[in-house]
């Protein structure tokens, strides 16, 4: 509770209402959008492109009630965003997270209207709200804020944004309180990517989780060159439930944000044409004058967005919830590690607890390219972190879930490719793999798999003093998930 006694409800409580004087409630795109004019360069595709101050989270500026102490300090600063929204002309918009019943929830973002920008994005990503709807969770972001401080009380659903005005702090807003509400539910939220590929034996559906930009929305929304009648659908981008039963509940019903920097028409040609699509909205991308787009330029960030809709992507599904999932894949970039190798349920969970991946642009841009361990890959985990391992465990052993570890960076100083990987993915939905045990890995992996050439990805051919490297990895894995005081034993054991 705060100095003046009002805790995180009565501070929700004190936010304006969406008919109050100086609130415009839900306008129109084209209303927000001219709201935006002043800040917009139009691009040659007709779409929209600003420039944020800030452009990556500010993770380091990011508390909650349930992990990190919350002090005098933290009560102002939250204090300061809802007393903000009620003296100031804001835009409040009403979206729905979700559309599964048991997890979905209503969202309500309030952002002053000379900020209309961050409104217009974010409002493309979620599923507008039924009328008269009253939110589940609150969001208030005030960009020029002389602070920079994100505040979270997931007891009342309410987060306050300031100083930022970087679009996917209210993006993540939601999304991080929505997996929190996922796991209070008896299921876990889940920082992944979901496809569904229809197959002559059937659909498999795969799941993918990952840091942002390694390659965890290029595979979700790949085809995976299938053709008729066979096809591939992406379901979902970022973030995920997977619910007790199996069923993997969708977030964002709308629209995904994606990463710009490389964007290849040849190699991505669904997510090139939605972004240069005239509904796409981009962030932080070159643009020129002329409106010219430039998605190899990283001059003002490596982080560059585009918030594109999903009715524009050819390989996305009407549905966001897959009924099942079959396969789970762990994306890494670890160099140590086959290109694909199978894993048990303990196996899983202790791959899911060390996370082992690279930092992106979109989480510490200072830190790009270092090898990073993120619980899940997940940066949004609210609550103890080895329980999330534990449940995620018993979640794939419960529902029979296949989960393998997937390598997209390099095999030593042999590069995986974007073919290579997407064969996987085919053969393992297929099940035209023969798996054999690697005693140097301590992993199953493929003898044979479809027409990738797998003989010429083994870590101990292709990595030099192989042994002794891994020894000290496995060493090391050890050491970290023994940090983790909820984490069941078998899991702890079950290092690779």
């Amino acid at each position: 509770m705060s100095e003046t006694g009002v805790d995180a409800a009565g501070l929700v409580a004190e936010l304006p209402a969406p008919s109050a004087e100086g609130v415009l409630y839900d306008p129109d795109d084209d209303r927000l959008r001219s709201l935006a004019a002043d800040d917009e360069t139009t691009t040659e595709y007709g779409s929209p492109s600003y420039v944020s101050e800030y452009r990556s989270r500010c993770a380091d500026r990011t508390r909650n009630r349930v992990d990190d102490e919350f002090g005098p300090a933290d009560w102002r600063q939250m204090e300061a965003a809802v007393a903000a929204a009620g003296e100031r002309e804001m835009l409040c918009l009403d979206r729905v997270v979700g559309r599964h019943p048991a997890v979905a929830q209503v969202c309500r973002l309030y952002v002053p209207r000379e900020h209309a920008r961050i409104a217009l994005a974010w409002g493309r990503l979620l599923e507008r709200a039924p009328p008269d709807a009253e939110p589940d969770l609150v969001t208030v972001q005030i960009p020029d804020h002389d602070e920079v401080a994100i505040r979270v009380a997931p007891e009342a659903g309410l987060t306050t944004v300031l100083g930022s005005d970087y679009t996917g702090e209210a993006k993540k807003s939601f999304l991080r309180l929505y997996m929190y509400r996922a796991k209070q539910a008896g299921g876990l939220g889940l920082h992944a990517g979901s496809k569904r590929l229809h197959l002559e034996t059937g659909a498999v559906g795969q799941l993918f989780l990952g840091l942002s930009g390694t390659g965890k929305t290029t595979l979700t929304g790949h085809g995976c060159w299938l053709d008729e009648p066979e096809s591939a659908e992406m379901l979902q981008d970022d973030v995920c439930a997977m619910l007790p039963d199996g069923t993997v509940a969708g977030s964002e019903g709308a629209g995904l944000y994606i990463k710009t920097l490389g964007l290849d028409a040849a190699e991505q040609p669904a997510l090139h044409a939605a972004a240069t699509a005239e509904s796409a909205v981009l962030e932080n991308v070159a643009v020129a004058d002329d409106g010219t787009v430039d998605f190899d330029d990283d001059a003002l960030t490596a982080n560059g967005r585009a918030v594109v809709q999903r009715d524009a992507l050819s390989s996305a599904g009407p549905d966001v919830d897959l009924p099942s999932v079959d396969q789970v894949f762990f994306i890494t970039r670890n160099p140590l590690m086959a290109p694909v190798a199978r894993l048990s349920p303990e196996q899983a969970a202790a791959a899911f607890m060390l996370g082992e991946s690279v930092e992106t642009s979109a989480g510490d841009p200072e830190r790009a390219g270092e090898a990073v361990r993120v619980v899940g890959t997940n940066p949004f985990i609210v609550g103890p972190e080895g329980e999330e391992g534990n449940r995620f465990a018993e979640l794939v052993r419960d529902n029979d879930v296949e989960c393998f570890l997937l390598n997209t960076g390099t095999v030593g100083e042999r590069d995986v490719s974007v073919e290579e990987t997407v064969g996987i993915l085919e053969g393992l939905a297929r099940g035209d793999v023969e798996w054999r045990a690697d005693d140097a890995l301590g992993l199953e992996v493929p003898e044979r798999l479809g027409d990738v050439p797998v003989e010429e990805l083994s870590p101990p051919e292709q990595v030099e003093n192989f042994v002794g490297r891994h020894r000290e990895l496995c060493e090391d894995r050890r050491a970290y998930l023994r940090t983790f005081e909820r984490l069941d034993d078998e899991i702890r054991d079950a290092v690779y």
